[in-house]
């Protein structure tokens, strides 16, 4: 028994689809060395769950990045890796996208495990992920270079833009004028042009969309982030700070 409870493994499934949480509890079930201790619909969802969690080791938290939204899975995994960085996350998702993939294992993930993976290799890298080990399942043929280069993009735009530079876009992805954006951030709109042309030259584009797409594709915006022209600022009194 004693044997039994050195090795038990808790999983906190996070997964915005009752039905595969569900799946996947029955899949864990099978090992009476694994047991689901908590289940989460949302980021928001899952981090009171850890909160509330008494323990703190054995624990691996599964990720689906079907999570959307504002607070989606990366944001999740970041949040996560803040308050507990040695706490195993793996990560899985219906579809086999290299750079989410990669941009999941940039921010955070140890893990990756593709859902239409053979359920023994799922339950088993369960336990390799606990155990510290880092488990790509599932991938496609060439995804693993096409993940080398996006992480490599990733870190050189991490490193690249400064952190105003990176508010300035952020902002800029609302579809705000230059002028409205330095009312947003309390600066000049000469300023705001200023950072914008630097944006531009370090990430290669020529446009306002072609930097917030460069951005998004090595994870400095966030995915759900979309340019809107006809999107207005807050009024002129909520800006004054």
């Amino acid at each position: 028994m004693a044997r039994a409870l050195a090795t038990a493994i808790g999983v906190v499934l996070v997964d915005p689809h009752a039905m595969v949480r569900a799946g996947l509890g029955m899949l864990l079930a099978s090992d009476p060395h694994i047991t689901v201790i908590a289940e989460a619909e949302t980021s928001e969802e899952a981090l009171s769950q850890l909160h509330g969690l008494r323990r703190r080791t054995g624990v691996v938290v599964c990720i689906a990045l079907e999570l959307t939204g504002e607070k989606d899975a990366f944001w999740l995994i970041r949040s996560i890796r803040e308050q507990y960085p040695v706490l195993p996350l793996l990560v899985n998702s219906a579809q086999a996208d290299g750079t989410a993939i990669s941009r999941a294992l940039f921010v955070g993930a140890d893990s990756f495990v593709h859902k239409n993976t053979d359920p023994v290799r799922f339950v088993d890298a369960i336990r390799r992920t606990a155990q510290g080990e880092v488990v790509l399942e599932g991938l496609p043929r060439g995804a693993f270079g096409e993940m080398t280069e996006s992480m490599d993009r990733q870190r050189a735009a991490e490193s690249v833009l400064t952190e105003r530079e990176k508010e300035v876009l952020t902002v800029a992805a609302e579809g705000l004028t230059a002028r409205q954006i330095g009312r947003r951030l309390g600066v000049r709109e000469r300023t705001v042009t200023t950072h914008l042309g630097r944006i531009y030259r370090k990430l290669g584009a020529t446009s306002r969309v072609a930097a917030i797409a460069a951005a998004t594709r090595s994870g400095v915006l966030h995915s759900d982030w979309r340019l809107d022209p006809n999107r207005l600022p807050p009024p002129p009194q909520a800006l004054v700070s």
